[in-house]
């Protein structure tokens, strides 16, 4: 092995380092993201390493990345009108799969691999901080985007993720380029999250400090979660529990504490969480809470609620008594609970712009019949 080749493999090695490094410390705690979400990348001339799908950022090691060729990765992009967008997707999917370098066949890559690789920049990671979605869920977000952080960022109207997102990217920098501007190091994306993309993990951590250093000075109210009760203490959530519990199959675990007892008022005070916001709600949460009134029957709202979207809410709320998750397991349970828990910030940080906004019925839709969330949903079981 050659001198040249020695230096190359050491500088990738030490860059995979530093990618770890980053993914780690965005990935620890809730503040960025949660469960499985978010993704990271790497790039040098050949290759991407990319977050594989369903590993958690903040206990990742080397061996999580998927190494993939960015010669067959630019192949993909031929694929913008191929067929319904189920079968483009499923077309994307395999050319990502194909495009794994030999020793990587158990991986499987980001959904939006093909946006890192568009990105022109050494490192790219992809968060979900509920403080950044207080604004790109918001009305006003965009203009609040450009106000704050200048007409040097990108936003995005919200969009599918994955090759949809990825192409929609693409056309936007393309007319950057024609306007004669610089791709941008921000990209904001309407109901899903952020992208910073840097040549150094440096800058990428200066930006993210930039950027929610600034959107916390700008928020009116940040959400009460003191004063949490266990079930035993709060009047009909045991027997919330009980009903719940059978009705799903599953677990029910329970949440009441000063910001939830404000939403289970009534069901114009459950308005600001009543849907999604972004994808991520959707897997871990579902699209669909099922808020049920003080006098109404548990089992007839729970089995209406079914027979209307044709699926079992994963976040439940008893007028006056608090919220349950529901899951397959306590581990999905708890994951429910706790996006839900995001869904309250990112409402409460929604007021500072112009008040909330949900992901539109069909984009909901997309997101409940996709193939690569219904895995990453699996996968959190």
């Amino acid at each position: 092995m050659g001198s040249k080749t020695i230096q190359i493999r050491i500088c990738t090695d030490m860059s995979i380092e530093e990618l770890t490094a980053l993914s780690r410390f965005y990935g620890t705690g809730t503040d960025y993201v949660i469960a499985g979400g978010g993704n990271i990348s790497f790039k040098d001339d050949t290759t991407l390493w990319v977050k594989s799908s369903g590993v958690s950022l903040g206990e990742i090691t080397p061996e999580g990345f998927a190494a993939l060729d960015r010669a067959k990765l630019a192949e993909l992009w031929n694929l913008a009108g191929a067929g319904s967008p189920a079968e483009r997707e499923a077309a994307v999917l395999k050319g990502m799969l194909e495009a794994r370098k030999p020793g990587e066949e158990a991986k499987r890559p980001s959904v939006e691999t093909l946006l890192h690789d568009l990105l022109p920049f050494a490192y790219v990671i992809h968060t979900h901080p509920a403080l950044v979605n207080g604004l790109t869920c918001s009305q006003d977000g965009e203009g609040a985007a450009r106000e704050l952080f200048g007409t040097g960022v990108l936003w995005v109207p919200i969009s599918d993720p994955g090759f949809v997102l990825a192409h929609t990217v693409r056309e936007k920098l393309e007319e950057k380029k024609r306007a004669g501007g610089k791709v941008p190091e921000i990209i904001f994306l309407q109901n899903h999250g952020i992208f910073v993309a840097a040549q150094d993990g440096d800058r990428i951590r200066s930006w993210y400090n930039t950027i929610m250093d600034t959107l916390s000075k700008k928020i009116k109210r940040v959400p009460d979660f003191g004063n949490p009760l266990p079930a035993a203490a709060v009047p009909g959530a045991d027997r919330g529990l009980e009903l719940l519990q059978h009705l799903s199959g599953g677990r029910v675990l329970f949440s009441r504490n000063n910001e939830t007892a404000l939403l289970v008022k009534d069901p114009p005070a459950f308005a600001p969480v009543a849907s999604a916001y972004t994808p991520d709600h959707i897997v871990y949460a579902g699209s669909d809470p099922l808020f049920i009134k003080k006098d109404d029957d548990i089992e007839g709202a729970w089995k209406a609620h079914v027979e209307k979207t044709r699926r079992q809410p994963k976040i439940a709320a008893l007028e006056g008594t608090g919220v349950f998750g529901i899951g397959a397991t306590e581990k999905a349970a708890a994951l429910a609970l706790e996006l839900f828990a995001d869904s309250i910030k990112i409402a409460a940080y929604t007021e500072s712009f112009g008040g909330p906004r949900f992901m539109t019925d069909e984009k909901i839709a997309f997101i409940n019949n996709w193939e690569a969330e219904q895995y990453r949903a699996k996968l959190a079981k």
